[in-house]
């Protein structure tokens, strides 16, 4: 297994390293089993969230006797101080464990960036549980690249680690990752597979580790076998040959038709619809196989799929020319609204 340093955190990673959506559709004994490969292959960087229902309780008891053996990192999608601060003991205790070596804002929209790095914001709440010793370091994730660099200008010099989408057909945030890099900042490829649509482990987590911008990846693993594959794929970090890169671009011209990057150009709506998490809820369900999960985080949306009208405004934007209102169609069928 090949180990990389995290920036200015010190910390040293496995390369291909521990995504864990996946881990809550299993149950605790299978959990077990799969930190035990990763320990056995030295996949020393586990990744959960408050967010991702019972990966933390899971995690937490196949830790147990070997936490010290894994850099632990978990994120949540608290804005304010208060519910920061309350999340990072959940997490402390759903984790069993006394600190956390990273601790995220997940997912921050660029609209949102000023109250959580503003007074009384959940970026106080992380510093705080960094000094009394309960966070080592504190990173931010990320879908949209404006959201990204705006985080980068404005706060790169609190931020150690960043988590965004990078794949083979994912590749919008490479000079952004290049700045984080340069910063010192520890980048983490989430969607390593795009979010399921790779077919090819191997070539999509060799395209990652030869990109230059990324210090790990983090894909999914819901069976020890998952584990088994991906280990597998980190022995052999060659780089890409000449028919690897025209592989790479017919999976690119493949999926480009019908599949959403996420880069947010297709809003607003005019009726309110988040777009992208739409097609990205369809996709845990689908791909994943998180169906009760991404139905439940569907319906709490404020708007759905079903709500589109078909004017087509979103298409105009969309520089990928997807066919947005089909795929909505698609994504309506499938929740039912």
């Amino acid at each position: 297994m090949n180990y990389v340093t995290l920036g200015k955190t010190g910390l040293k990673a496995a390369q291909v390293s521990f995504g864990g959506i996946p881990i809550q559709r299993a149950d605790a004994a299978n959990t077990k089993a799969v930190v035990d490969k990763l320990e056995q292959y030295g996949m020393n960087y586990i990744d959960t969230a408050r967010g991702y229902t019972v990966s933390e309780e899971y995690l937490g008891a196949a830790l147990e006797g070997r936490r010290d053996k894994f850099i632990l990192a978990t994120k949540s999608m608290a804005r304010d101080k208060e519910s920061m601060a309350k999340d990072i003991d959940i997490s402390l205790k759903n984790l069993r464990t006394d600190y956390i070596d990273v601790y995220q804002i997940h997912n921050l929209p660029e609209a949102e960036i000023d109250k959580v790095f503003g007074a009384g914001g959940a970026w106080e709440a992380l510093e705080e549980a960094k000094a009394a010793g309960k966070v080592g370091h504190l990173g931010v994730t990320a879908h949209n690249i404006d959201a990204l660099k705006k985080m980068l200008e404005l706060h790169g010099d609190k931020i150690e680690t960043v988590m965004f989408p990078y794949n083979i057909v994912e590749t919008h945030g490479h000079e952004v990752l290049k700045k984080a890099r340069e910063m010192g900042i520890a980048t983490i490829a989430m969607k390593p597979m795009a979010g399921g649509n790779l077919d090819d482990w191997n070539l999509a987590l060799r395209f990652i580790a030869a990109s230059g911008v990324i210090d790990i990846a983090i894909p999914g693993m819901g069976s020890p076998e998952e584990a088994d594959r991906n280990a597998q794929a980190a022995e052999h970090f060659s780089p890409l040959t000449q028919e690897e890169l025209a592989e790479c671009d017919r999976i690119r011209k493949e999926l480009g038709n019908e599949f959403c990057r996420r880069c947010n150009y297709c809003a607003p709506c005019p009726n309110g619809i988040n777009i992208p998490n739409c097609f990205l809820m369809a996709n845990y369900a689908r791909k994943y196989g998180l169906a009760d999960w991404a139905k439940a985080r569907y319906d709490a949306m404020q708007y759905h799929a079903g709500s589109c009208v078909q004017c087509g405004a979103c298409e105009r934007r969309c520089p990928y020319n997807l066919p947005i209102r089909d795929m909505l169609t698609k994504v309506a069928d499938l929740f039912g609204y």
